[in-house]
Formats: structure tokens, C-alpha cells, sequence
């Protein structure tokens, strides 16, 4: 299904969010839209790396897997594991830094929405909203440091959704990916609307050239990784 559209997924009502948490959106939709054509059950060992509200942790959950989630947000893990609470749903939520909080474990799936906004500095936010969704001048901050460790995360066999903006390079995702030894592919794309943020860059943006002039929609893309 490479390059196809998929029908985003639907969320049930009343995530829980603190005020600096990031709330599941076009993209969080698109990946869950993903990880329902994935084979998930209760002998399913699943990773979230940023986490969030839980959404796609519990989305799999749901499904019977065993989940971790991980987190570098104090708000966002207290945030999880409320939302897990008030569902009755079993979920390991981590604070810390994914490479560090997983170190040693492989896993069947491994799930994330990563900061992928190009934003001027050079180095991420360490407190704030801003925390969920800036990753440096190229957006790639994060995108890079989960394909470098995906090859150790996954299981023979296991695999790796990540959905990021095209604005990051989906092509540079999928050669880093199959660098390390995975077969990748994007397997899912969809158009949506400038948000507040990127609108606010938008100059920016334009003079790395990373936008058209003008330009008002963003292509989310899915990118799937095998680990044969």
C-alpha cells in the first residue's frame, strides 16, 4: 500500500490533557489509521516513543498488546497514565529519554510520533508545548536518533510506523531506515492545513527552503520499517 491514503482513525472522547501536552491530531490519526493494518494481540510487545496523551498507547492496548510508553515530559507520563486510569487499560508509562528507558529490550512494534517542526535552534526545547513538536533547523532531531536505534529496538520480524511532515525528508528517513539494515517504505500520506505553528514560521521557513512561497498545506507521510 505504498503512498496510498488511509482512513484516520477515531479516537474515543475525554483524553485528558495537561496544558503543555501535545492532543492527537491529524497525525496522530494517521498513524493510528496505520497501526490498525498491523497484527496486534496479546503476545504483542509494543513501544511508544513519545507518548503524549497515551493516545496510540492505549489505541494498541486496546488491542490486548503489552505496551510501554516513553516520554521525556513529566506532564505528558502523568498525563498517559491517568488516561490509561480512567480506561482500565494496562500501560507501562517511562519518563526519560526512549534510547536510555528501553536500553536492552526489542520489541514487536514500535510506534512514534516524533517533533519533526523545523524551528531555528539548533537544539530542543527543554521545557514547554514547544517540547512535542520542535526538532532543530531540519526537523530531524528526533526522526534520526529512532532510526539509528530502531534496528536494536525490533524484534526479527518486528516492525517500526513513524509518521513525520514531508518537509523533513521521507526519502532521507527511508535510506537512514534501510541503512541500518530494515526494509522501509511510506506507506501512507495525507494533506493537511498550515497549523498556527508552522504559519508563524512561515518566513522562515521559506527562506531555508523548506516552503513555497505561499504554500498552505502540509504532506504527513507514514513510513513502515521491517526488521527482517
Amino acid at each position: 500500500m505504498s503512498g496510498t491514503t488511509l482512513t484516520s482513525a477515531t479516537f474515543p472522547g475525554g483524553l485528558m490533557a495537561l496544558p503543555s501536552v501535545y492532543r492527537p491530531q491529524a497525525d496522530t490519526r494517521l498513524l493510528a489509521a496505520a497501526l490498525d493494518h498491523e497484527e496486534v494481540g496479546p503476545l504483542t510487545d509494543v513501544l511508544e516513543i513519545g507518548t503524549g496523551t497515551g493516545a496510540l498507547a492505549l489505541h494498541a492496548a486496546r488491542r490486548g498488546a503489552a505496551v510501554t510508553a516513553v516520554d521525556v515530559s513529566w506532564p505528558a507520563v502523568a498525563t498517559a497514565r491517568v488516561n490509561a486510569l480512567v480506561r482500565r487499560l494496562p500501560l507501562r508509562v517511562l519518563h526519560g529519554d526512549f534510547a536510555v528507558r528501553t536500553e536492552g529490550r526489542r520489541f514487536d512494534l514500535v510506534v512514534t510520533n516524533p517533533p519533526y517542526v523545523p524551528a531555528p535552534e539548533a537544539r530542543p526545547p527543554r521545557r514547554g508545548a514547544e517540547r512535542a513538536w520542535d526538532a532543530g533547523p531540519d526537523g530531524r532531531l528526533v526522526i534520526d536518533r529512532v532510526c539509528a536505534a530502531a534496528p536494536a529496538l525490533l524484534r526479527p520480524g518486528g516492525v517500526l510506523l513513524m509518521v513525520h511532515s514531508g518537509m523533513c525528508g521521507a526519502g532521507t528517513t527511508v535510506d537512514r531506515l534501510t541503512e541500518g539494515g530494515l526494509s522501509a517504505g511510506v506507506t501512507a500520506r495525507a494533506s493537511v492545513p498550515w497549523g498556527p505553528v508552522l504559519r508563524s514560521r512561515r518566513a522562515w521557513l521559506e527562506r531555508q527552503g523548506l516552503a513555497a512561497e505561499d504554500e498552505q498545506r502540509e504532506e504527513l507521510v507514514v513510513i513502515r520499517a521491517r526488521n527482517s
